[in-house]
């Protein structure tokens, strides 16, 4: 992983250590890039979307084909380990809808991955799966 990547998890995790209070709706810290993207204020390459999640090109690819799969309603699921009993069928259908994605987009193969936390290079403190293909991917992959 580059460098520079490690510092914006660390700096974003430092970040959502501070938040006290909430500034959004769904009591998860402040809004994020992504937040922007749903709401259309920023442009996005929209590969998926439905009613519970959003599918999109990542604006810097780490492999040939990488694409991002977001809920579409945060509700407080700022990262997989802050996951509730109640979001298992959200987590599941994010799941299928990257296989889905990524049998379509990466016909030989993909690879699905999810950041935590400091230590897991999350920058963005709203859950969403990597889906990475295009190429021979390597192991181990950290």
């Amino acid at each position: 992983m580059q460098d520079d990547e490690v510092s914006k998890a660390k700096e974003a995790a430092s970040q959502q250590n501070q938040v006290k209070t909430s500034s959004h709706e769904d009591n998860a810290g402040p809004k994020t890039v992504f937040d922007k993207l749903l709401s259309g204020e920023w442009p996005s390459d929209i590969v998926y979307q439905d009613d519970k999640a959003f599918a999109f090109r990542d604006v810097n690819p780490q492999a040939p084909i990488h694409i991002l799969v977001i809920p579409k309603h945060r509700d407080g699921l700022i990262s997989l380990s802050k996951a509730r009993e109640d979001q298992k069928e959200l987590l599941g259908h994010l799941m299928y809808v990257a296989q889905q994605v990524g049998q379509k987009e990466c016909p030989n193969g993909f690879r699905i991955v999810i950041n935590d936390g400091q230590d897991g290079a999350q920058s963005v403190y709203h859950l969403h799966l990597h889906i990475l293909g295009g190429r021979q991917m390597r192991w181990p992959p950290g």
